[in-house]
């Protein structure tokens, strides 16, 4: 089975509200490594040394600020965050930065809009270079979680990745947005695995754990897995009641 990361925005927050509490409890659940979302309102040198004491790889976090990449009158704001948010991730040994491309325009050519993102990726990645860290751009769903969001198509994503052209920007492929999207994994990854940074998955519906819904999350794994791809899988869902619980009925399924 490919290797689990636990997102602790998500896992054990019903059971501890520090975060660095929450990573013990991961560790204690048999996780070799977590991830987090923002980084600015957390304590990092808490975190560090928790990484540290427990052994815990951290596998990601957000590139701050969230910014709309659409616009490119916030290009300068998100790579002045993003300078410190590589700092912060070269700390805790994270390889991956997430990025959210933001909000679509209104009233403005989405051709446009897919061309500033490619500028602003383009000039991240000189930021990026020699740092062992690479972005990772993700599409998100517009049918239920994120409505108004530019960028739901992995093939848009990953076409924006290669017009960028400049390995340290990938793309972030969670499962759940794409299949909410009614994407089929093997068709929109097809022939460019190598672009995928990191995995995301939930079931759908309620974007709880895997085995709740009705998505073909173990298949798809398997699939992504045969092609090459040799990352982990972040566990980024809402437990439907207790964390462990949650934490085994997943491990059950994607073992199947």
């Amino acid at each position: 089975m490919m290797r689990l990361s636990a997102c602790i925005e998500m896992l054990f927050v019903k059971e501890e509200p520090d975060v660095a509490s929450r990573m013990r409890l991961a560790a204690e659940a048999g996780f070799d490594r977590i991830e987090f979302w923002h980084w600015r309102n957390k304590d990092i040198e808490a975190i560090d040394r928790a990484r540290r004491e427990l052994g815990l790889a951290i596998t990601g976090l957000l590139a701050e600020p969230v910014a709309d990449l659409t616009d490119p009158a916030c290009h300068d704001e998100f790579l002045a965050g993003l300078e410190l948010s590589i700092a912060v991730a070269r700390r805790l040994a994270a390889p991956v930065l997430i990025a959210q491309a933001g909000n679509e325009l209104p009233g403005q050519p989405r051709a446009e809009q897919h061309q500033a993102i490619i500028v602003a990726l383009g000039r991240a990645a000189g930021l990026l270079a020699g740092t062992g860290v690479v972005l990772a751009l993700e599409p998100l769903n517009t049918r239920i979680d994120h409505p108004g969001y530019y960028l739901s198509s992995t093939e848009e994503g990953l076409d924006i990745v290669d017009a960028v052209g400049h390995p340290e920007i990938k793309l972030l492929y969670d499962i759940y947005h794409s299949m909410v999207m009614g994407e089929e994994p093997s068709h929109v990854l097809a022939g460019r695995i190598d672009r995928i940074a990191h995995l995301h998955i939930a079931d759908h519906p309620g974007r709880h754990q895997p085995g709740t819904g009705g998505l073909a999350l173990a298949e798809a794994l398997a699939w992504i897995e045969g092609q090459g791809y040799a990352g982990a899988a972040g566990l980024e869902f809402v437990p439907k009641g207790a964390t462990l619980p949650a934490v085994a009925e997943t491990r059950a399924h994607l073992a199947t």
